[in-house]
Protein backbone atom coordinates (compact mmCIF):
# COMPACT_ATOMS: atom_id res chain seq x y z
CA UNK A 1 0.00 0.00 0.00
CA UNK A 2 1.43 3.38 -1.02
CA UNK A 3 2.02 5.53 2.28
CA UNK A 4 -0.11 8.26 1.32
CA UNK A 5 -3.25 6.00 0.93
CA UNK A 6 -2.40 4.70 4.05
CA UNK A 7 -2.22 7.77 5.38
CA UNK A 8 -6.05 9.36 4.20
CA UNK A 9 -6.86 6.06 5.28
CA UNK A 10 -5.96 6.55 9.17
CA UNK A 11 -7.20 9.92 8.51
CA UNK A 12 -10.75 9.07 7.83
CA UNK A 13 -10.57 6.06 10.42
CA UNK A 14 -9.77 7.62 13.83
CA UNK A 15 -8.01 11.33 12.88
CA UNK A 16 -11.35 12.93 11.39
CA UNK A 17 -13.74 11.48 14.37
CA UNK A 18 -11.34 12.12 17.00
CA UNK A 19 -11.49 16.32 15.20
CA UNK A 20 -14.87 16.34 14.85
CA UNK A 21 -15.96 14.55 18.31
CA UNK A 22 -12.89 16.44 20.42
CA UNK A 23 -12.02 19.84 19.09
CA UNK A 24 -15.01 20.53 17.25
CA UNK A 25 -14.64 23.96 18.63
CA UNK A 26 -11.26 24.84 16.55
CA UNK A 27 -12.17 22.56 13.57
CA UNK A 28 -12.98 25.60 11.28
CA UNK A 29 -8.89 26.62 12.24
CA UNK A 30 -7.52 23.24 11.44
CA UNK A 31 -5.96 21.74 8.09
CA UNK A 32 -5.30 18.21 7.79
CA UNK A 33 -3.40 16.42 4.94
CA UNK A 34 0.21 14.60 4.08
CA UNK A 35 2.83 16.97 2.62
CA UNK A 36 6.80 17.45 3.12
CA UNK A 37 9.84 14.79 3.36
CA UNK A 38 9.95 11.67 2.31
CA UNK A 39 8.85 9.60 -0.98
CA UNK A 40 5.27 8.69 0.03
CA UNK A 41 4.39 12.61 0.27
CA UNK A 42 5.53 12.30 -3.81
CA UNK A 43 3.81 8.76 -4.53
CA UNK A 44 7.31 7.51 -4.96
CA UNK A 45 7.88 5.00 -2.00
CA UNK A 46 7.41 1.21 -3.16
CA UNK A 47 8.32 -1.92 -0.36
CA UNK A 48 11.98 -0.94 -0.10
CA UNK A 49 10.33 2.29 1.31
CA UNK A 50 9.11 1.01 4.44
CA UNK A 51 12.43 -0.04 6.10
CA UNK A 52 12.16 3.81 7.78
CA UNK A 53 9.76 6.34 8.64
CA UNK A 54 6.67 4.80 7.15
CA UNK A 55 3.84 4.57 8.87
CA UNK A 56 -0.13 5.31 9.43
CA UNK A 57 0.29 9.42 10.24
CA UNK A 58 -0.76 12.40 8.87
CA UNK A 59 -0.66 16.31 9.54
CA UNK A 60 -2.87 18.59 11.35
CA UNK A 61 -1.77 22.03 10.48
CA UNK A 62 -2.89 25.00 12.94
CA UNK A 63 -2.15 28.45 12.46
CA UNK A 64 -0.51 28.77 16.01
CA UNK A 65 -0.97 27.98 19.25
CA UNK A 66 -1.73 31.42 20.62
CA UNK A 67 -4.87 31.27 17.45
CA UNK A 68 -5.96 28.45 18.92
CA UNK A 69 -5.26 28.44 22.49
CA UNK A 70 -1.88 27.02 23.76
CA UNK A 71 -4.16 24.27 25.93
CA UNK A 72 -6.12 23.48 23.13
CA UNK A 73 -3.17 23.17 21.12
CA UNK A 74 -1.35 20.95 23.36
CA UNK A 75 -4.51 18.41 24.09
CA UNK A 76 -4.27 18.53 20.40
CA UNK A 77 -1.05 16.94 20.23
CA UNK A 78 -2.00 14.27 22.82
CA UNK A 79 -5.03 13.30 21.21
CA UNK A 80 -3.26 12.49 18.31
CA UNK A 81 -0.53 10.68 20.15
CA UNK A 82 -2.97 8.48 21.65
CA UNK A 83 -4.45 7.49 18.51
CA UNK A 84 -3.88 3.88 17.50
CA UNK A 85 -0.41 2.73 17.65
CA UNK A 86 -0.48 0.03 14.96
CA UNK A 87 -3.06 0.35 12.00
CA UNK A 88 -3.73 -2.28 8.80
CA UNK A 89 -0.44 -4.25 10.06
CA UNK A 90 1.59 -0.96 10.18
CA UNK A 91 3.20 0.80 13.34
CA UNK A 92 3.76 4.03 14.32
CA UNK A 93 6.53 5.95 15.55
CA UNK A 94 6.70 7.75 18.80
CA UNK A 95 6.61 11.45 18.63
CA UNK A 96 9.55 13.32 19.34
CA UNK A 97 8.64 16.16 22.43
CA UNK A 98 11.74 18.07 20.77
CA UNK A 99 9.73 18.33 17.34
CA UNK A 100 10.54 17.86 14.29
CA UNK A 101 8.38 15.46 13.47
CA UNK A 102 6.57 14.69 9.97
CA UNK A 103 3.27 14.58 11.14
CA UNK A 104 1.19 15.73 13.96
CA UNK A 105 0.63 18.90 15.30
CA UNK A 106 3.01 21.70 12.70
CA UNK A 107 2.56 25.30 12.82
CA UNK A 108 1.68 26.36 9.21
CA UNK A 109 4.61 28.62 9.70
CA UNK A 110 7.10 26.52 11.32
CA UNK A 111 6.17 23.97 8.18
CA UNK A 112 6.64 26.66 5.45
CA UNK A 113 9.58 28.28 7.26
CA UNK A 114 11.61 24.70 7.33
CA UNK A 115 11.09 24.79 3.55
CA UNK A 116 11.20 28.20 2.19
CA UNK A 117 12.72 30.21 4.61
CA UNK A 118 9.55 32.14 5.20
CA UNK A 119 6.03 31.62 7.72
CA UNK A 120 3.91 32.95 5.13
CA UNK A 121 6.09 31.55 1.81
CA UNK A 122 6.40 35.14 0.25
CA UNK A 123 9.78 34.77 -1.18
CA UNK A 124 11.74 37.71 -2.19
CA UNK A 125 13.39 37.41 -5.74
CA UNK A 126 16.44 35.93 -4.67
CA UNK A 127 14.27 33.31 -2.37
CA UNK A 128 13.55 32.63 -5.95
CA UNK A 129 16.66 32.26 -7.42
CA UNK A 130 18.72 30.57 -4.62
CA UNK A 131 16.14 27.88 -2.92
CA UNK A 132 16.50 24.37 -3.85
CA UNK A 133 13.43 23.82 -5.91
CA UNK A 134 13.50 20.22 -4.30
CA UNK A 135 12.36 22.32 -0.47
CA UNK A 136 9.80 24.15 -3.25
CA UNK A 137 8.59 20.89 -4.27
CA UNK A 138 8.01 19.35 -0.47
CA UNK A 139 6.12 22.32 0.04
CA UNK A 140 3.44 21.70 -2.45
CA UNK A 141 3.37 17.67 -3.06
CA UNK A 142 1.29 15.27 -1.32
CA UNK A 143 -2.30 15.50 -0.13
CA UNK A 144 -4.86 18.22 1.94
CA UNK A 145 -7.40 16.37 2.91
CA UNK A 146 -9.40 19.25 4.49
CA UNK A 147 -8.30 23.40 5.29
CA UNK A 148 -11.25 24.63 6.74
CA UNK A 149 -9.15 28.00 7.54
CA UNK A 150 -7.81 27.89 3.98
CA UNK A 151 -4.37 29.79 4.86
CA UNK A 152 -2.07 26.73 4.32
CA UNK A 153 -3.64 25.93 0.76
CA UNK A 154 -3.26 29.62 0.11
CA UNK A 155 0.52 29.90 0.65
CA UNK A 156 0.61 26.14 -0.95
CA UNK A 157 -0.97 27.69 -3.90
CA UNK A 158 1.19 31.04 -4.40
CA UNK A 159 4.13 28.69 -3.79
CA UNK A 160 2.80 26.12 -6.95
CA UNK A 161 3.47 28.42 -9.28
CA UNK A 162 6.85 29.83 -10.26
CA UNK A 163 6.86 33.61 -11.46
CA UNK A 164 7.20 33.06 -15.14
CA UNK A 165 10.33 35.54 -15.10
CA UNK A 166 12.55 33.53 -12.75
CA UNK A 167 11.12 30.53 -14.92
CA UNK A 168 12.71 32.31 -17.92
CA UNK A 169 15.53 33.14 -15.89
CA UNK A 170 16.33 29.69 -15.07
CA UNK A 171 15.61 28.58 -18.60
CA UNK A 172 18.31 30.51 -20.07
CA UNK A 173 21.17 29.66 -17.22
CA UNK A 174 20.55 26.15 -17.99
CA UNK A 175 20.86 25.91 -21.45
CA UNK A 176 24.00 27.80 -21.41
CA UNK A 177 25.12 24.99 -18.91
CA UNK A 178 23.59 22.39 -20.72
CA UNK A 179 25.32 23.35 -23.94
CA UNK A 180 28.57 24.02 -22.36
CA UNK A 181 28.97 20.53 -20.84
CA UNK A 182 27.41 18.30 -23.26
CA UNK A 183 28.02 19.87 -26.93
CA UNK A 184 31.34 21.04 -25.55
CA UNK A 185 33.27 20.25 -22.65
CA UNK A 186 31.92 16.12 -23.29
CA UNK A 187 33.80 15.93 -26.69
CA UNK A 188 36.81 18.04 -25.71
CA UNK A 189 37.31 15.98 -22.82
CA UNK A 190 37.24 12.83 -25.03
CA UNK A 191 39.68 14.38 -27.24
CA UNK A 192 42.28 14.61 -24.41
CA UNK A 193 41.67 10.89 -23.30
CA UNK A 194 39.95 12.53 -20.06
CA UNK A 195 37.72 10.05 -19.70
CA UNK A 196 37.27 10.52 -15.77
CA UNK A 197 36.65 14.54 -16.83
CA UNK A 198 34.23 13.27 -19.76
CA UNK A 199 31.69 11.49 -17.92
CA UNK A 200 31.60 14.75 -14.99
CA UNK A 201 30.82 16.10 -17.76
CA UNK A 202 28.28 14.50 -18.73
CA UNK A 203 26.66 14.37 -15.32
CA UNK A 204 26.54 18.43 -15.64
CA UNK A 205 24.82 17.28 -18.83
CA UNK A 206 22.27 15.34 -17.12
CA UNK A 207 21.20 17.24 -14.32
CA UNK A 208 20.88 20.76 -15.89
CA UNK A 209 18.87 18.90 -18.74
CA UNK A 210 16.71 17.67 -15.86
CA UNK A 211 16.46 20.78 -14.48
CA UNK A 212 15.58 22.52 -18.20
CA UNK A 213 12.67 19.36 -18.71
CA UNK A 214 11.10 19.88 -15.02
CA UNK A 215 10.96 24.24 -15.89
CA UNK A 216 9.58 23.30 -19.66
CA UNK A 217 6.80 21.23 -17.89
CA UNK A 218 6.36 23.93 -14.72
CA UNK A 219 7.28 21.72 -11.68
CA UNK A 220 9.45 21.54 -8.80
CA UNK A 221 12.36 19.22 -9.04
CA UNK A 222 12.46 16.90 -6.17
CA UNK A 223 15.36 15.73 -4.26
CA UNK A 224 18.17 13.99 -6.95
CA UNK A 225 17.08 10.59 -5.59
CA UNK A 226 13.81 10.45 -7.14
CA UNK A 227 14.51 12.91 -10.19
CA UNK A 228 14.51 10.24 -12.67
CA UNK A 229 10.85 8.91 -10.93
CA UNK A 230 9.80 11.86 -11.02
CA UNK A 231 10.95 12.42 -15.03
CA UNK A 232 9.12 10.02 -16.08
CA UNK A 233 5.60 11.29 -14.66
CA UNK A 234 5.97 13.96 -16.48
CA UNK A 235 3.84 15.29 -19.45
CA UNK A 236 6.51 16.64 -21.71
CA UNK A 237 9.93 15.48 -22.80
CA UNK A 238 9.25 12.13 -20.23
CA UNK A 239 10.69 9.62 -22.81
CA UNK A 240 14.21 11.54 -22.41
CA UNK A 241 14.45 9.26 -19.11
CA UNK A 242 15.97 6.62 -20.54
CA UNK A 243 18.52 8.01 -22.89
CA UNK A 244 19.91 10.33 -20.13
CA UNK A 245 19.87 6.91 -17.70
CA UNK A 246 21.71 5.69 -20.90
CA UNK A 247 24.61 8.89 -20.54
CA UNK A 248 25.50 8.23 -16.88
CA UNK A 249 25.61 4.73 -16.85
CA UNK A 250 27.78 3.72 -19.29
CA UNK A 251 31.63 3.75 -20.55
CA UNK A 252 33.29 5.96 -22.29
CA UNK A 253 35.15 3.98 -25.08
CA UNK A 254 35.05 4.97 -28.48
CA UNK A 255 32.10 3.27 -30.16
CA UNK A 256 30.19 3.94 -27.06
CA UNK A 257 30.86 7.69 -26.72
CA UNK A 258 29.86 7.84 -30.31
CA UNK A 259 26.75 7.15 -29.58
CA UNK A 260 26.80 9.50 -26.47
CA UNK A 261 27.46 12.20 -28.85
CA UNK A 262 24.44 11.36 -30.62
CA UNK A 263 22.32 11.13 -27.90
CA UNK A 264 23.35 14.25 -26.74
CA UNK A 265 22.08 15.60 -30.30
CA UNK A 266 18.70 14.24 -30.43
CA UNK A 267 18.37 15.37 -26.61
CA UNK A 268 19.99 18.53 -27.18
CA UNK A 269 17.10 18.33 -30.90
CA UNK A 270 13.93 17.17 -28.33
CA UNK A 271 14.75 20.35 -26.07
CA UNK A 272 14.58 22.99 -28.65
CA UNK A 273 11.61 21.66 -30.80
CA UNK A 274 9.80 21.91 -27.49
CA UNK A 275 11.13 25.60 -27.07
CA UNK A 276 10.10 26.62 -30.24
CA UNK A 277 6.27 24.87 -29.53
CA UNK A 278 6.25 27.05 -26.10
CA UNK A 279 6.41 30.56 -28.15
CA UNK A 280 9.77 31.61 -25.22
CA UNK A 281 12.30 31.79 -28.18
CA UNK A 282 12.66 34.13 -31.20
CA UNK A 283 15.55 31.96 -32.09
CA UNK A 284 14.61 29.84 -35.25
CA UNK A 285 18.00 27.39 -35.38
CA UNK A 286 18.91 24.35 -33.05
CA UNK A 287 21.84 26.42 -30.90
CA UNK A 288 20.77 26.22 -27.46
CA UNK A 289 23.07 29.25 -26.75
CA UNK A 290 21.25 30.98 -29.23
CA UNK A 291 17.72 29.87 -27.57
CA UNK A 292 18.97 30.77 -24.07
CA UNK A 293 19.73 34.34 -24.75
CA UNK A 294 16.51 34.39 -26.50
CA UNK A 295 14.50 33.14 -23.55
CA UNK A 296 16.18 35.76 -21.17
CA UNK A 297 14.96 38.79 -23.67
CA UNK A 298 11.53 37.31 -23.18
CA UNK A 299 12.05 38.51 -19.48
CA UNK A 300 10.06 41.70 -18.60
CA UNK A 301 12.00 42.69 -15.00
CA UNK A 302 14.76 44.91 -16.45
CA UNK A 303 17.30 44.39 -13.24
CA UNK A 304 16.52 40.26 -13.65
CA UNK A 305 16.95 39.95 -17.41
CA UNK A 306 20.21 42.31 -17.27
CA UNK A 307 21.70 39.98 -14.67
CA UNK A 308 24.38 37.44 -15.17
CA UNK A 309 22.37 34.49 -17.67
CA UNK A 310 23.38 32.19 -15.53
CA UNK A 311 22.23 34.31 -12.31
CA UNK A 312 19.22 31.10 -12.02
CA UNK A 313 21.44 28.08 -13.06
Amino acid sequence: MKGLELSEKFYNEFGKPMIEKDFADIKDRLCCGLVGSGSECFGFDDEISQDHDFEPGFCIFIPGEDEIGRRRAFELERAYAKLPKEFMGYKRSPLSPAGGNRHGVITIGDFYKTKTGHEDGALTLSDWMTLPEFYLAEATNGKIFFDNLGLFSEIRSKLSNMPENIRLKKLSGNLILMNQSGKYNYPRCLSHSETAAAQMALYEFVQHTLRVIFLLNRKYMPFYKWSFRALRSLNLLSDFADPLEYLITTENDKITSNTKLKVIDDIVFGIVSEIKKSGISEATCDDLEKHAFSINDHISDSDLRNADILFGA
